[in-house]
């Protein structure tokens, strides 16, 4: 089994941080002050560039496929423990509370503070300089608090991010570099995950 090297720079002599604990995929670049906590997972193709401020990930958090974190000089930008960062999103010169979600291709600009278990809706973009409350949903262009969440909306969200967290296990245990198949075998196998549903499918099935 092939474990392909991730792609890790040091500049100025600062060189990346990662426990050995977490996932970091190979596409993936790591630039500089960047620390990278127990359990966490870096998707495809993330930028993390940590050549002007520091880029901290705490345990458990995760930052999907070609997000990309940058700061000014002189900030953290700070995902806290069981953040959860969805596909392209942008984070810049922010902090992130604990067991936050921001969603696919939203934009959270300098000096922003997301209250610990707030959901940022998707493609929503945070002005610099917000602070968002605890445990609120935020949508929009430029984002605003739409309503508190529900403890359901908050226990779904902490269920998907527990599966970033086992995917961060399986990915260190079985994801390696191979070769295609010239065809579908038969009987082809799938990934199996019953527990794993999209939000509104909760709500449907809850009525």
């Amino acid at each position: 089994m092939i474990k392909p090297e991730i792609k890790v720079y040091a500049i100025d002599g600062i060189v990346p941080v990662v426990d050995p604990t977490a996932y970091v995929h190979p596409s993936a670049i790591l630039i500089g002050d960047v620390i990278i906590g127990p359990g966490c997972y870096i998707g495809p193709c993330a930028s993390l560039r940590g050549d002007f401020g520091r880029l901290i990930l705490e345990r458990g958090a995760n930052l999907q496929d070609t997000c990309v974190m940058h700061g000014f000089p002189g900030t953290d930008t700070v995902v806290e423990e069981d953040g959860h960062i969805g596909h392209g999103a942008v984070l810049h010169g922010c902090r992130i509370g604990r067991n936050a979600l921001i969603g696919m291709n939203a934009v959270i600009m300098d000096n922003v503070v997301i209250g610990e278990e707030a959901i940022v809706a998707a493609s929503a973009f945070v002005k610099a300089g917000a602070e968002i409350p605890a445990r609120v949903l935020v949508a929009g262009v430029p984002a605003k608090v739409v309503r508190p969440l529900s403890e359901d909306e908050i226990r779904w969200k902490s269920q998907g991010t527990a599966t970033y967290q086992d995917l961060t296990r399986r990915c260190l245990a079985t994801l390696c570099e191979t070769t295609p198949l010239a065809a579908v075998e038969p009987g082809r196998k799938r990934i199996e995950m019953p527990d794993v549903i999209p939000l509104v499918e909760t709500r449907k099935r809850e009525g």
